[in-house]
């Protein structure tokens, strides 16, 4: 299905990926946004939408919703993106950058073996090649001023352990992988014997590695990090029936841990981070951004232009669909969601030019954003979509 790219939600998206994705991040920039609007006015869609960009363009995406990673403590922050990332993958990967620097095709490499077995396999191997991988993994991580230096150390070793030289055993090897995701029943002599400091990952150091992560995953040959962060409306919930509960405690903590991370991002290099969420956490003040200053004055826009701004940090879904939305948009997207919904074995009805009328005139004034009233219009049904 081919969208009109002027009058739909690529307006913005589409203007990230140029701006940001294309000619800025790839290129060591880092950057946050905040992506809002009503209830059901496409945020998890075009998170969504963005990350498959993101992907397309040799990015490494990570996207998870606060309602099951708890934000309060960014060291959690930190362990989940990890985890998405495949920290295992992402150094095989500075293994074949090595093998590559080295003038070696690493599809040659037989899986089982590994590249200095298969160099002494034809008598290419000597002290020379051993070497210059040495160095190279010197060069790589342990003298790259942006990776902390337990990173560095536990990078290098198991990278070199995957090309072969020196050969790292099991236990040690997990070892290190259970370091790297925040096992905090490792003891301190473990660590020296390695030698690594006697060093955890914390609450204090964890946006530290984060910026170690990033340029990891630049120096595997990826464009950079993609971060998208889902209902962070639900710190204002109070229900107590969701599966991570928000006390005020944990909701202020969240807050500076966001504060905290648009203090750091500009040391940070190949990440950008996007928060979605309902704009009742804009304008709640006891609950929302605006109870807690510090971060609210680092995020809010001061002027407030009535035509929609693609450079805004904090971009309101609502405004773009009433600047931008067409009939013949909404009518594409109930095609788009009607494939989804026959998918799933739902039922539906396509909207027809009236009725993409109603919608686009219901979308200023009710309760719920375009995208939610295109697929109630579709279907018959007063519930909410999470879209």
């Amino acid at each position: 299905m081919q969208i009109n790219n002027s009058q739909n939600l690529d307006f913005l998206l589409d203007f990230w990926k140029q701006n940001y994705l294309q000619e800025y991040i790839n290129v060591g920039g880092s950057k946050i946004k905040f992506l809002t609007g009503r209830p059901g006015s496409g945020k998890t869609y075009a998170l969504n939408a963005f990350c498959k960009t993101a992907e397309n363009l040799g990015y490494v995406t990570v996207s998870f919703s606060a309602k099951h990673v708890g934000l309060s403590d960014f060291r959690d922050i930190y362990l989940e993106i990890l985890r998405q990332a495949d920290i295992e993958t992402r150094l095989k990967e500075c293994a074949e950058q090595q093998i590559r620097k080295m003038g070696y095709d690493p599809e040659e490499i037989p899986a089982d073996r590994t590249f200095v077995d298969w160099l002494a396999s034809r008598n290419e191997g000597d002290m020379l090649t051993n070497r210059a991988i040495r160095e190279n993994l010197r060069t790589m991580f342990l003298k790259n001023p942006l990776l902390d230096y337990n990173f560095a150390t536990v990078c290098s070793i198991l990278t070199a352990g995957y090309l072969g030289h020196p050969s790292l055993d099991e236990a040690s090897r997990q070892l290190l992988l259970a370091w790297m995701s925040g096992d905090k029943t490792i003891k301190a002599a473990s660590l020296r014997a390695m030698g690594l400091a006697p060093n955890k990952i914390t609450k204090r150091n964890a946006r530290h590695m984060l910026r170690s992560l990033a340029e990891l995953i630049h120096l595997s040959g990826h464009a950079g990090l993609l971060v998208t962060i889902d209902d962070l409306d639900i710190l204002m919930d109070n229900s107590g029936l969701e599966e991570i509960h928000y006390t005020k405690m944990k909701r202020d903590d969240t807050y500076e841990s966001i504060r905290e991370l648009i203090d750091d991002i500009d040391s940070m290099h190949y990440i950008m981070f996007v928060f979605g969420f309902d704009r009742c956490l804009i304008d709640t003040e006891k609950l929302g951004f605006k109870s807690y200053q510090a971060l609210w004055m680092r995020i809010q826009n001061e002027v407030v232009a009535a035509r929609f701004n693609r450079f805004t940090d904090i971009a309101d879904l609502d405004h773009l669909a009433k600047e931008v939305y067409s009939v013949d948009y909404i009518q594409e997207l109930s095609i788009h969601f009607g494939e989804e919904m026959e998918h799933r074995g739902e039922s539906f009805d396509l909207l027809d030019e009236a009725q993409a009328k109603q919608v686009l005139e219901q979308s200023e004034y009710g309760a719920y954003g375009i995208m939610n009233l295109i697929q109630k219009a579709m279907t018959g049904k007063g519930g909410t979509e999470h879209v």
